[in-house]
């Protein structure tokens, strides 16, 4: 790995952050091919091969309309992408806006963000995307900016309190008699320490959206029908659950594997960016008596 970026080498180094890794680079390389090829057109209805058995040319088999479900699968790829690299947009400008007004403001500024951090949190991602539905109708936007709301104040909640213990650390003490402006400190010093329990956070932001984004599609809350979504799809093939179970393993297991993989990778992140624990492997290498041959 790069000498420059030794927190990638540490990631690769620890079996969560390698198989997180691996999995959304997947997701993100098979979501940028959808956007050029697919084995058929995802949306091509081909009554006389329906529910074909997986095999040649279709190789997870096709749908009660006759699309090629791993056509399918591979474009809905393209929304998973969309929706949690959205929400994460989203959830980040959100979180560290209210973190920083919670932490680097004043009393009164600080309190009032506490208070409505508090309100807001109480409200589930769910239900947050279902109001925004009933006024703006269901789409995969009302996923993201839920999504992004919900977890842009968990995150929010969550970072506030280390901002303020970073804050009156010994060396931010320092950077403000050297003259550093609040600003100059906020991006040197305060957000780099935060960053390993902002990563665990939005990853777990992006996971969720995954899950939000299959579950309001399964509801019809999310992606429109002309639009490939594994949580769609997931809705569609479960009418045919007992005549056809196998088909209904796909879309779950592509659900599953990346929010684990995104939950992983966040573990993985937070190990390989804490300074923390940086620190504490070195002094414990540094303590590790040598084996005498």
């Amino acid at each position: 790995m790069n000498d420059r970026m030794p927190w990638l080498r540490r990631l690769w180094s620890l079996p969560a952050g390698r198989f997180g890794l691996i999995v959304v680079v997947t997701i993100g390389v098979v979501a940028a091919v959808s956007l050029v090829w697919t084995p058929f057109d995802p949306q091509r209805v081909d009554i006389p091969a329906r529910w074909s058995p997986p095999s040649w040319p279709h190789l997870l088999g096709t749908d009660a309309s006759g699309r090629d479900i791993l056509s399918l699968l591979i474009a809905g790829a393209r929304t998973t992408v969309l929706v949690a690299a959205g929400a994460g947009v989203v959830a980040t400008l959100i979180g560290i806006a209210l973190a920083c007004l919670g932490a680097l403001t004043s009393r009164w500024t600080r309190e009032v963000v506490a208070v409505l951090v508090d309100i807001l949190i109480a409200f589930p991602v769910l239900l947050i995307a279902m109001m925004i539905s009933a006024v703006w109708g269901g789409s995969l936007w009302v996923v993201v900016i839920s999504v992004g709301i919900g977890f842009g104040v968990n995150i929010a909640r969550v970072t506030r309190p280390e901002l303020r213990r970073t804050l009156h650390s010994d060396f931010v003490l320092a950077a403000r008699a050297n003259g550093l402006t609040p600003s100059q400190i906020a991006l040197r010093h305060l957000l780099p320490n935060v960053a390993p329990v902002f990563i665990v956070q939005l990853s777990w932001g992006m996971a969720v959206a995954v899950l939000a984004e299959a579950g309001l599609s399964y509801l019809g809350f999310g992606a429109p029908p002309t639009q490939p979504s594994w949580g769609l799809l997931l809705s569609e093939l479960q009418t045919y659950l007992t005549a056809h179970p196998l088909s209904v393993v796909w879309p779950g297991l592509a659900i599953t594997i990346t929010v684990l993989g995104l939950n992983l990778l966040g573990d993985g992140l937070r190990e390989a960016t804490d300074p923390t624990l940086a620190r504490r492997r070195s002094l414990a290498a540094s303590h590790t008596p040598a084996v005498v041959a």
